[in-house]
């Protein structure tokens, strides 16, 4: 029996009281994954990516953990609901324009304290300010840096559009402001290198391609390394007792680790490892995060429905995007249907061997989306369900 058929086997008899469709996380191969995260950051502390978990009990199970240590969220409300919930040193990752909920930060003490958002133009610091609503607690800031690579004089751009601060001048500029502003402290720079990090080196039957990625990651690490050093001691001049300079993600840790300038590591994607993490030369991951759908019909020879499990991921749309089927091994989409919304056709020589009822096991495309879908998460040990645990979704919460 080949591990993926072990494996198949244990999550079959852990759910069988179970009725799919359903999700599952495999807690030892999340928490080996989260070692192996650690290993790697190589000593410096790993702030979690609240959005690649979307789960409080997980979150606090990572958390609890040696190496890592605070949160990084995605929007302002699920920020305030964490701080709440009693989660500490919560970075949100994204600007935000959530009035209503400025007002709230500003007028709270232990939100103020727990929470810092991201800026990266004055007109940030204008709308706080405009949102306040009486609010005087002074309000925690985090520069952006744009890491993408610019070359041939900036007429090739490769990275994500995220902040216009990309020089050392401009992220000084933007830091003496903060500090003439009353209501604001800058305690922090983050630069998330997602074309480094996000993006494989070593696509299966793609070489050329495969080959022309590490080069660009090798030339893009190089560059960023020497302007984020430069940024920083430029800010650092500005505000001597920064806290934090944040970079990486799951796919850069150790590359990023090796930064002097660099203090934490953000990464959450490797936790559960989806499937889009399969293509990288620096590290493997043991997938942690599946959800199971039924089989409901059996059209043909080679050929099963089950319900559901049309779940495509974020980002351009395309054939990565979509969920895998990876339980039993040898079942594929068919190129006429795809994943549906309510029912999938499977096709393979593995189908014949499923019957009405039986399951199929899925990877999501990336991470922390899968629990969009899904209310609660069963926590698998061995082969039993040990805990059944809600959601972001299964709370109440469903922040984008």
């Amino acid at each position: 029996m080949t591990a993926r058929a072990a494996d198949r086997a244990r999550y079959d008899r852990a759910t069988a009281h179970l009725d799919a469709p359903l999700a599952i996380v495999d807690l030892e191969a999340f928490d080996a994954n989260a070692d192996d995260l650690v290993r790697r950051a190589g000593g410096k502390p790993i702030r979690v990516a609240s959005k690649s978990v979307r789960c409080r009990h997980l979150l606090e199970r990572v958390l609890a953990k040696d190496g890592f240590a605070g949160i990084m969220s995605f929007t302002l409300a699920e920020s305030l609901w964490l701080a709440r919930s009693g989660f500490e040193d919560i970075l949100l990752a994204y600007p935000s324009a959530d009035r209503a909920r400025f007002a709230e930060l500003a007028a709270d003490p232990k939100l103020a304290a727990a929470v810092t958002v991201m800026i990266d133009d004055p007109a940030h610091l204008d709308l706080i300010d405009a949102a306040r609503d009486g609010g005087t607690e002074v309000v925690r800031v985090c520069l952006e840096l744009d890491t993408s690579l610019k070359l041939f004089g900036g007429r090739v751009r490769v990275g994500a559009l995220r902040s216009p601060l990309y020089s050392p001048a401009q992220l000084a500029d933007l830091a003496r402001t903060v500090t003439r502003r009353p209501g604001f402290r800058l305690v922090g720079i983050m630069g998330y290198e997602g074309h480094i990090a996000g993006v494989g080196d070593a696509v299966a039957g793609r070489p050329l391609r495969s080959r022309a990625v590490r080069l660009m990651q090798a030339t893009a690490r190089r560059e960023l390394a020497e302007r984020r050093a430069a940024v920083v001691r430029a800010v650092r001049a500005v505000v001597p007792d920064l806290e934090f300079v944040n970079g990486g993600g799951t796919g850069s840790v150790q590359t990023t680790a090796a930064e002097d300038a660099v203090t934490e590591i953000a990464a959450g994607s490797g936790l559960y490892v989806p499937r889009l993490f399969d293509n990288y030369t620096s590290f493997t991951g043991r997938p942690a995060a599946l959800f199971a759908m039924p089989v409901v019909r059996r059209p043909g020879v080679g050929v099963v429905t089950v319900l559901g499990g049309g779940y495509p991921a974020s980002g351009v749309a395309g054939p990565d995007r979509l969920p895998v089927p990876y339980l039993p091994e040898g079942l594929s989409y068919d190129s006429q249907e795809g994943p549906g919304e309510v029912q999938t056709p499977l096709l393979g020589s593995a189908a014949d061997d499923l019957l009405i009822g039986d399951r199929v096991w899925f990877r999501h495309a990336k991470a922390g989306e899968l629990c969009e879908r899904f209310a609660e998460l069963h926590l698998v040990e061995g082969d039993r369900v040990t805990a059944t645990v809600p959601t972001y979704r299964g709370e109440g919460r469903t922040f984008l």
